[in-house]
């Protein structure tokens, strides 16, 4: 009997590590595999048993429930477990998620590099060993691929920037600095499938000529950390990294550098300046990165999901992965979904799903109970999205023209019992802890706008200061020097004008919007 149980640091907080070795002693015989997770956190701790060539999941399952579940597999009586789920695949097919980019992940021992091969990995890599750099750039380009990281820039320009730069020395860094709250499927991904980023590293050193790889991995990932370590070991084994990629005499090879705790670092140009041993200080543009990056040299600087879904692109053809989507939103998208959810967890979806089906009919509604008052989208600089636009289909237009944006694809769920202009002022709480100082509107705008919601709250003159607010807010996203201070107005102008009896105005006073 196979059994498969993640290894997922979100699934070990919560005891997947006693419920395997509970399963150790009851069942000695069985041959236990630690995966990544698949995503379905209301279910973790899960366990799969492979029976008839399928994967039967259990969920979730502790320790204490292991002894009754144990023997009612070795009856072959498990349908009638509390527990039972039912087939993993199936029930992420009925959820509509299509797994491209974590298509392994959970099903997979993350550096187990035979299991990898067998289950689509590496293919992508040898397409694009096939083709010339400008074919695989096109192939990128008409895939509809955009930066997954928050920005939405459309990942095939980037690279044909690179790729057009004349230089003998290019780099692929990798940002793996997920920082925003409510997000995690780069941890997902770099814990249950870490092959998978690193192919997506070497086609994009094939493709623009770079030999050098970078990934920049915040310190507060540990396990994520040692993953890694384990399969660049073993990458490097198998050829997949090295002075002769796969065999066809072309050389790439990454280097893994952990970060020091500063969100700003997940700015693209503060992370060059950390890889470079500096204080994470914002750069000047121009130079963009793609011309003068890392060490001065052209680079091509993505994120986790981005670089991961570079694999099925090249594997599966650029018409496939632009077939799913709306508009100029192309693709899948990984959504991470937290907060006062019933069922949380992360859904691979096709660009287009609203907000409303994500979250009540998906997510469950609130684990309250509560109404859901409103979702934070995109991080903690993300706008909060009322309830009555959560009919708006999820596309980086579709949340622009709502003034808030997709980000990373986190999604954190509240309530009706949020304190909104709590939360307005957090915003700018953490905009000021994790300003990098370097320009006005944001190291002291952030400071003087926690002091204006105050005198707001405190309904001190409250109508001039609302006004003093949005002046301010209008000063830091036109006058910063990065999207840090640029966005952090977001979530404060969208509580002000959804929620703005939050911040004690009457219907009739409200101020003009």
């Amino acid at each position: 009997m196979k059994l498969f149980i993640p290894a997922d640091s979100a699934a070990v907080s919560i005891g997947a590590n006693e419920t395997a070795a509970a399963f150790e002693h009851a069942l000695a015989d069985a041959q236990i595999i630690r995966t990544g997770s698949r995503g379905l956190y209301w279910l973790e701790p899960l366990v799969e048993i492979e029976h008839a060539g399928r994967r039967i999941g259990f969920g979730p399952i502790e320790a204490s429930d292991v002894p009754v579940l144990a023997e009612q597999l070795a009856r072959g009586d498990y349908e009638s477990h509390p527990a039972y789920v039912g087939d993993i695949d199936h029930l992420l097919h009925e959820q509509g998620q299509r797994r491209f980019t974590f298509a392994r992940c959970g099903v997979i021992e993350p550096a187990d590099w035979p299991a990898f091969v067998a289950h689509g990995g590496s293919a992508g890599l040898r397409a694009a060993l096939d083709n010339s750099g400008q074919a695989i750039v096109d192939a990128v380009k008409q895939s509809g691929l955009r930066g997954r990281g928050g920005a939405g820039f459309p990942t095939g320009i980037k690279w044909q920037t690179v790729h057009d730069t004349a230089a003998a020395t290019k780099y692929v860094v990798c940002n793996a600095d997920e920082g925003d709250s409510g997000t995690y499927a780069d941890r997902m991904l770099m814990e249950g499938d870490p092959f998978t980023l690193f192919e997506g590293m070497a086609i994009a050193g094939v493709a623009v000529g770079a030999e050098h790889g970078l990934i920049y991995l915040r310190s507060e990932y540990p396990d994520a950390a040692r993953v890694l370590r384990q399969a660049l070991e073993v990458a490097r084994a198998q050829g997949m990294l090295g002075d002769d990629v796969l065999g066809s005499g072309k050389a790439f090879d990454i280097d893994l550098r952990i970060g020091a705790g500063a969100y700003i670092c997940g700015e693209e140009t503060s992370l060059l300046e950390s890889l470079e041993g500096k204080r994470g200080l914002v750069r000047f543009k121009p130079p963009l990165p793609a011309v003068q990056g890392f060490m001065g040299k052209p680079t091509i600087i993505n994120n986790v999901i981005t670089l991961a879904s570079i694999p099925a692109i090249m594997a599966h053809g650029a018409a496939n992965y632009h077939d799913l989507g709306v508009n100029k939103s192309r693709g899948t998208l990984t959504i991470q979904l937290c907060g006062n959810v019933a069922r949380p967890g992360l859904y691979e979806m096709p660009f287009g799903v609203t907000l409303d089906h994500l979250i009540n009919e998906l997510g469950g509604g609130s684990a309250s109970g509560r109404p859901v008052r409103t979702a934070q989208v995109g991080g903690p600089l993300g706008a909060y999205v009322p309830a009555a636009h959560f009919a708006t289909p999820l596309g980086y237009e579709e949340m622009a023209e709502k003034k808030a944006m997709i980000g990373h694809g986190g999604v954190v769920v509240f309530d009706d019992s949020v304190d909104m202009a709590q939360q307005a002022r957090f915003a700018m709480e953490f905009c000021d802890l994790e300003s990098c100082g370097k320009c006005t509107p944001c190291r002291v705008g952030s400071v003087r706008a926690q002091e204006v919601i105050d005198r707001i709250r405190a309904d001190d003159e409250r109508e001039a200061n609302i006004a003093l607010l949005r002046e301010l807010c209008d000063t830091m996203i036109n006058g910063s020097l990065c999207a840090h201070g640029g966005m952090a107005p977001f979530p404060v102008l969208s509580a002000l004008n959804h929620f703005s009896e939050d911040f004690g105005v009457r219907e009739a006073a409200a101020v003009a919007r």
